[in-house]
């Protein structure tokens, strides 16, 4: 016979309210009665009926994360951190993949409010400012959350990193390392690729450093592309020494078409990349990167999410930003001296303000 709630209840004498607050992971249940609650439930195999409680509670209980890149390990980690946060309160992920398209990323949210997800996360793939995901989502009265791509005027919450600080980060680091003639593959016109760009410009401008127009190619934000490239800035003379990449990605990209080419990495070209993927150590040449907390940015949004999702009157919408991190491997380092430049740990939390 199936363990009910009201089982639990009698078993450790407790409320019915008080079990059904605790396995929701509700904060009015002292954290000591809501953790032997949980642990009784585990011991007695405890699953919810997920028809009734969504009867009874008017949830669906899905969750929709739209990402713009399914094949990308960063989103996979931010998928990883929202489901950690969301799994264990009985909520159900649905991904959805835009493959960079802002048309077929609206067509999927439109089947998910459709399904009756209680939120959504949305790494948009569009260069909207109030445009028609907005609208989209204002229409529905939707719980979400972004995540990762800005949108401008957006009076949304918002989980990421500022990605100027990746630009100026990278491309001062190769600077650093000794380079002079620095390049940047840059990314899908969104606000990470157009940030990574201004990081990258800013940085150069710091130093005194100019460089030619035909120094920044666009390269998307796939390893062929990146491949491309690449091929496309060594064929320029002088030829770059160093190069900041929009992504892992496309990095790694750039590391197999300067190899061909029988140049040496780091020596004759150095390599930054940002994203800190899970093979980023592992490439022919170890990927120096940017690590963006991707796994926590998952756990804030769907803490953000649910904060929203509980509250009668919705709050008032917060950026959390996410410091960067430089993580120096093989690919960039000249200077054996040179550590990993450490941010502080943890996020950036503040109020969103319209800009």
């Amino acid at each position: 016979m199936a363990v009910r709630m009201r089982d639990i209840a009698r078993d450790l004498g407790v409320s019915l309210m008080t079990v059904s607050k605790a396995l929701r992971d509700h904060k009015d249940v002292a954290e000591a009665t809501r953790r032997r609650i949980q642990e009784r439930a585990l011991e007695l195999k405890y699953e919810p009926n997920l028809i009734a409680r969504s009867l009874a509670s008017k949830r669906s209980f899905l969750i929709g994360l739209i990402i713009p890149d399914i094949m990308n390990s960063f989103f996979a980690e931010v998928a990883k951190g929202v489901d950690s946060k969301l799994a264990p309160l009985g909520y159900q992920i649905l991904i959805s993949n835009s493959g960079e398209n802002a048309e077929i990323e609206l067509r999927q949210i439109k089947l998910l409010v459709g399904r009756k997800v209680d939120g959504l996360i949305i790494a948009s793939a569009g260069v909207h400012s109030s445009g028609p995901l907005i609208e989209l989502l204002t229409a529905h009265n939707s719980r979400y959350v972004l995540i990762d791509r800005m949108i401008p005027n957006a009076k949304a919450n918002y989980v990421g990193v500022k990605d100027q600080e990746i630009g100026a980060m990278a491309t001062g680091h190769l600077i650093d390392q000794g380079c002079e003639r620095i390049a940047h593959l840059r990314g899908p016109m969104v606000s990470t690729g157009k940030g990574r760009l201004r990081g990258y410009q800013r940085a150069l401008a710091k130093h005194g450093l100019k460089v030619p127009p035909e120094y920044v190619v666009s390269a998307a934000h796939e390893d062929s592309t990146g491949y491309d490239a690449m091929r496309r800035l060594l064929q320029l003379k002088p030829r770059p020494d160093g190069v900041f990449c929009y992504n892992d990605a496309v990095a790694a990209g750039a590391i197999k078409a300067i190899l061909e080419a029988g140049l040496d990495v780091p020596r004759d070209i150095a390599v930054v990349g940002a994203g800190d993927l899970h093979y980023s150590d592992m490439l022919r040449v170890p990927l120096s990167t940017i690590d963006q907390s991707s796994f926590q940015i998952g756990v804030t949004a769907a803490e953000l999410l649910l904060k929203y999702m509980e509250s009668k009157t919705p709050p008032l919408p917060k950026r959390v930003f996410f410091r960067p991190r430089l993580v120096v491997r093989a690919s960039s380092l000249r200077h054996l001296s040179c550590p990993d430049r450490l941010a502080p740990d943890g996020p950036q939390d503040q109020l969103a303000q319209q800009r």
